[in-house]
């Protein structure tokens, strides 16, 4: 394959001498698990983000878990009550919430940015709602004052599914004044896999937030349910960030404005080269918006074009194929029709994206993509 979707290991080049460095730093000091690197990372994504307490974690999914999970321990939510949650996300959203014994709600995504479409949301608010949860999707952020003021009118908490957009900013001031995806609401989860534009090398996640108390049961969630060694306050679990995996992080933290600039850079080209009438554009978004974790176009023949394309060499991948209320995990819905999330999922396709591909070299993926007829 001439172009991969993605090659983590040209990905990561340009930070390889500093992550060995710190890596080496890391064995040398013997504390493996929540140690200064984790402390210290957390320390630099509140900088970062503008927000006051950030909690890491062994992945994103558990971000999400835990974050859901410290609400009902607080009395915030209980088990049958109701997130509103968009149809065309990635599994895990939706797995965070069912995990807890919590309802998902889903609402349909606008046609054009792919996002949860904020002014559908009052309509599906019952009784038992307690929570929107907002994902930024593909790097675009999914925030806009309908959304803070149907919360506000209905009491209800803004969680965001942060895994694919750090370092994107909102026109829209959230609750606590922040304009950055991940402190945008009342709280977050994060994703590290290594395919993120900040990405570690092996697990890991985060919850970021600006409530302490709920900073405090996450972080005792994740320890066993313990917040003093061998005192469990609560039933928990081990989903805890290795200092390797912090280490790594904070060495890519320093460059993640860089590397989201060069990925807008290599979106313009892609929006600049692509001439072909059968292929529809995703849209760009204010300045800052979209940091582009995926650069995903629409075609009527999908499967075709992305045969088509790894006959050329270029790489791609579908995000997503199948909405969650389709999976089969989710028998129990099945049943629902939402029609722009199916119809999204049989059209979407995810070209080769990341900060390291060249001018001449999107030239090229557009000049093969161009010919498709």
């Amino acid at each position: 394959m001439k172009y991969p979707h993605l090659s983590l290991r040209q990905a990561n080049e340009p930070y390889m001498a500093e992550m060995k460095a710190a890596a080496a730093e890391v064995i040398e000091g013997g504390w493996y698990i929540r140690g200064k690197y984790v402390a210290r990372l957390e320390e630099q994504l509140c900088h970062y983000l503008g927000c006051r307490y950030a909690v890491a974690t062994g992945n994103g999914l558990d971000s999400l878990r835990l974050m859901l999970r410290a609400y009902i321990e607080l009395g915030v939510m209980r088990p049958g009550d109701e997130v509103i949650v968009p149809a065309n996300t990635y599994v895990a959203s939706v797995l965070a919430i069912t995990d807890n014994g919590l309802v998902p709600v889903f609402v349909e995504p606008s046609a054009d940015t792919y996002n949860l479409d904020t002014s559908l949301i009052e309509q599906v608010v019952t009784p038992r709602t307690r929570a929107i949860m907002v994902v930024h999707l593909y790097g675009r952020a999914c925030w806009d004052e309908c959304l803070k003021a149907v919360a506000a009118r209905h009491g209800l908490k803004i969680v965001e599914d942060n895994a694919q957009a750090f370092g994107a900013l909102s026109s829209v001031a959230g609750l606590q004044g922040s304009h950055h995806t991940g402190a945008l609401g009342d709280a977050a989860g994060l994703s590290f896999y290594p395919t993120k534009n900040l990405g570690a090398l092996g697990d890991a996640g985060a919850v970021t937030t600006d409530d302490k108390a709920l900073a405090d049961v996450v972080r005792a969630l994740g320890n066993y349910g313990s917040a003093v060694r061998y005192v469990n306050d609560y039933k928990g679990v081990n989903s805890r960030m290795d200092d390797l995996q912090a280490a790594f992080l904070s060495v890519k933290l320093k460059h993640i404005d860089e590397e989201n600039r060069r990925r807008v850079e290599v979106a313009r080209f892609y929006t600049r080269f692509i001439r072909n009438e059968r292929i529809t554009l995703p849209q760009t978004g204010e300045a800052g918006e979209h940091i582009w974790h995926q650069y995903v176009v629409r075609c009527a023949e999908r499967d075709r074009l992305m045969r088509y394309l790894e006959a050329e060499g270029v790489g791609t991948l579908i995000h997503y194929p199948i909405p969650p209320h389709k999976q089969r995990c989710y028998r129990e819905y099945n049943h629902l029709h939402l029609p722009i999330a199916e119809q999204l999922a049989g059209e979407v396709l995810s070209l080769p994206m990341s900060s390291y591909l060249t001018e001449d070299e999107v030239c090229e993926i557009a000049a093969v993509i161009n010919r498709f007829a």
